[in-house]
């Protein structure tokens, strides 16, 4: 198989050249050239997909796949498609679930709406910037536009820093506020098997639409933190503790306590949508303890998340230790 990657040095677009490579396919990559590295044997095309002919470098060039992992403005996307229509008979777009049209019910599926979106907008926020990609590629591809909208991906490589974040604060030891309760059920994906999934399926020439996440329930807090404390050899005590006072002291789910969405909360949809089009279609998701342990290594490997390739630095997420000190202070209630 000939693979182009736009991208290419990012989380996902990282995680799928390695898995390319692993397969012995030839790979190319299109990007800047301003960041990251790519494996050996993997051939590196420069240009910018924003600038007028940007993408003349891809001229004459003919893949059996691209896959797209773009989250700026829609009509990168749709350029780039045009560009491509006569070079590759399948064009692989990473989406997001966030572009679902609030309100949003739990369990949804690909059949619901998304937001509103312009293929031609210069920008955006992010879920109409992914609403507004998906569908420049169904405009120029038609049913041979794959569209995985993913959702919360861990793993090695993670350039936002939730996993990182919590792995950090176990290896720290002592009191750690653990928001709960621990069987609360977990949705994510490991960026490996989302990897795996879009060379597979765009391999096979699917189209269409689907959330590519692991099932609601795949793992528990308890399960995720408790693995956590396996990888780093720490001696932590976890406090686990209702979500109600948490709430209550101001903390923001996902952000402030990050993976975690209490029952309840508005965006717990992010957490419990259906996936039965994409396991049926072949998803396989690894144990959460393979992530969690494989995520450490890599973490202790590099120091520290690195940056969004191509993206505005964004504020870290997590407590800090003394907002963290005060909130265990003043809670009680265990989860």
């Amino acid at each position: 198989m000939r693979l182009l990657v736009l991208g290419g040095t990012g989380f996902v677009g990282g995680a799928v050249v390695s898995e390319a490579v692993r397969r012995d396919w030839s790979v190319t990559v299109f990007n800047r050239g301003l960041h990251g590295e790519v494996p050996a044997g993997v051939h590196r095309v420069r240009g910018d997909r924003t600038a007028p002919d940007g993408l003349a470098a891809l001229s004459g060039g003919a893949w059996d796949l691209v896959v797209d992992t773009w989250d700026g403005a829609p009509r990168a996307v749709r350029d780039a498609a045009r560009a491509l229509v006569g070079a590759v008979p399948q064009y692989v777009y990473v989406s997001s679930g966030s572009v679902y049209a609030e309100p949003v019910p739990p369990g949804v599926g690909e059949e619901a709406p998304t937001v509103e979106a312009e293929v031609d907008a210069a920008d955006g926020d992010y879920p109409r910037n992914k609403a507004g990609g998906e569908r420049a590629a169904v405009q120029v591809f038609g049913d041979r536009a794959l569209l995985a909208r993913a959702g919360l991906i861990l793993g090695p490589g993670e350039d936002i820093g939730r996993l990182p974040w919590w792995l950090r604060r176990i290896a720290r030891g002592g009191e750690v506020l653990a928001p709960g309760p621990r069987d609360l059920p977990v949705q994510y994906i490991d960026v490996r098997d989302l990897a795996s999934w879009l060379l597979d399926r765009g391999a096979e020439g699917a189209g269409g639409a689907y959330n590519v996440i692991g099932r609601t329930g795949h793992a528990t807090m308890g399960e995720l933190l408790d693995a956590a404390v396996t990888a780093t050899g720490s001696d932590p005590t976890l406090r686990w503790t209702d979500p109600e006072p948490i709430l209550a002291a101001g903390v923001e789910p996902w952000n402030d306590l990050p993976i975690w969405i209490p029952r309840g909360h508005a965006y717990r949809w992010l957490q419990e949508r259906g996936v039965e089009r994409a396991y049926a279609s072949g998803l396989v998701c690894r144990p959460v303890a393979e992530t969690v342990v494989d995520t450490w290594r890599w973490l202790c490997e590099v120091g520290q998340v690195p940056p969004r390739a191509g993206r505005p630095a964004r504020a870290p997420v997590g407590l800090d230790p003394a907002r963290e000190a005060e909130l265990l202070a003043g809670v009680g209630g265990l989860a």
